[in-house]
């Protein structure tokens, strides 16, 4: 038995999502990224109370989603990392987005609040290059005039795990900074340069609260619920930008999701006057060939009705709902991609 199953199935998540007639064991298990937990919870929460099907999702990181889907131990796994179409042709699986969400890199500064330090692309590379190590670093100044830094060492915080959110962060910053791209680039899991480690978007907020003149990246709806300070960034077109629900939404916009063979698709640093520079989808996966198709249809059928009903829900979390277009073409997926043993199509509606 795979070393995640018995956490799975006994975590304090699992239990608060079981009916009273079904203790045993959860209807659906999920695992990986922990960018979405927020809104999968909640959906979970509404959907069982409507339905009585219960969903046990493990937010274990986006790299342990991907290992547990690619070995049939859990129902589904979630990956705020697109897998490439040929990685997915190789696995047997299937990608489709969830909602979409965003990174943000948060601050622990007395005396500056969220929204005031400004940071464009090359400077975020070089502080976690460990290019700039104090918050008066004239590169710092330059772009904040009007702040006050303090003469203090900067305390650099990075993700541990396997992590979306990680590869999120360093897609931009590949983007941004060619040093970056050579010696660091991008993925789930990098050998960072400076700092100390924080497991989940969890650890990392624990951290960024309890360390003074610390810096970290974390997922926008943690900031948000945590109360962190976060910063303005300087996107595409030049211009600064607040992270929220406008400018996450027109960082998604331009998104054509039917044109991206296995909707693969990275959203950092798109152009955009009011886009949010670390804005990113998060994405489900499933094997094509299901050898358990009725717990399948049980797992389509939740994302369904998240798709039709859990829009408000997840807006209400600050994340970006998938639109209607785009549902249209994941359903197209479902039924010419996920079959049983036999090659019947599961879902038919």
């Amino acid at each position: 038995m795979n070393k995640f199953i018995p956490h799975l199935r006994t975590s304090c998540f699992a239990a608060s999502l079981l009916t009273t007639n079904a203790a045993f064991a959860s209807d659906i298990i999920g695992a990986g990224a922990t960018f979405p937990y927020p809104i999968y919870s909640k959906w979970a929460e509404v959907y069982r109370a409507k339905t009585h099907i219960s969903l046990n999702y493990q937010s274990i990181g986006s790299g342990g989603g991907i290992k547990q889907v690619q070995a049939k131990a859990v129902d589904f796994g979630a990956s705020d990392m697109p897998l490439k179409p040929a990685e997915l042709e190789k696995n047997g699986l299937v990608q489709f987005p969830s909602v979409v969400g965003g990174v943000v890199p948060v601050i622990n500064i007395n005396g500056i609040e969220a929204g005031q330090l400004k940071l464009d692309g090359k400077t975020l590379a070089d502080i976690y290059l460990g290019k700039i190590t104090r918050w008066n670093d004239s590169a710092i100044a330059a772009l904040n005039p009007d702040i006050k830094l303090p003469n203090e060492d900067i305390a650099v915080i990075y993700r541990t795990d396997s992590s979306g959110t990680s590869f999120i962060f360093t897609h931009y910053l590949s983007k941004v900074s060619p040093e970056w791209q050579s010696t660091v680039g991008e993925g789930t899991s990098v050998i960072w340069k400076v700092g100390v480690g924080g497991r989940g978007n969890e650890g990392v907020t624990s951290y960024v609260q309890r360390i003074k003149n610390s810096i970290a990246y974390v997922e926008y709806s943690y900031a948000l619920q945590n109360k962190l300070d976060y910063v303005q960034l300087k996107n595409h077109d030049g211009n600064f930008i607040i992270p929220n629900k406008a400018s996450l939404a027109a960082a998604a916009v331009a998104v054509h999701w039917d044109q991206t063979p296995g909707f693969y698709e990275i959203l950092t640093d798109e152009a955009g006057k009011n886009s949010w520079p670390l804005a990113s989808a998060t994405f489900i996966l499933m094997q094509k060939t299901q050898d358990k198709p009725d717990t399948a249809k049980l797992v389509l059928k939740f994302f369904d009705w998240a798709y039709a009903y859990g829009d408000k829900m997840a807006s209400d979390l600050n994340y970006i709902p998938i639109p209607d277009n785009a549902v249209k073409q994941i359903h197209q997926a479902w039924k010419t991609q996920i079959r049983d043993t036999s090659g019947k199509p599961i879902w038919k509606q």
